[in-house]
């Protein structure tokens, strides 16, 4: 006679395929820790340079059209009423 109850194997296999599960999941956890995050902080300042770049270049467009459209603006026409 066996020392498992026959009527409950599923039980056995139900703590067994846990067990696999934690050890899976430990093992993605470390993976996503190691592997992950530091590349996407890696690439994150990278983005955040290209980014700040990108806005100096704007930025400095803005101030060349500032200066260019800085010209006075032309009298207002003779027949205007004056305020």
């Amino acid at each position: 006679m066996s020392t498992e109850d026959p009527k409950r194997p599923w039980e056995q296999q139900l703590r067994d395929a846990a067990t696999h599960l934690e050890t899976d999941l430990k093992n993605v956890v470390k993976y996503i820790n190691d592997q992950v995050v530091p590349d996407v902080r890696r690439n994150s300042s990278e983005a955040l340079r290209t980014a700040a770049a990108e806005l100096h270049k704007l930025a400095s467009r803005m101030d060349d059209h500032a200066r260019r459209s800085s010209t006075p603006p032309p009298p207002p026409p003779k027949d205007a009423p004056k305020p």
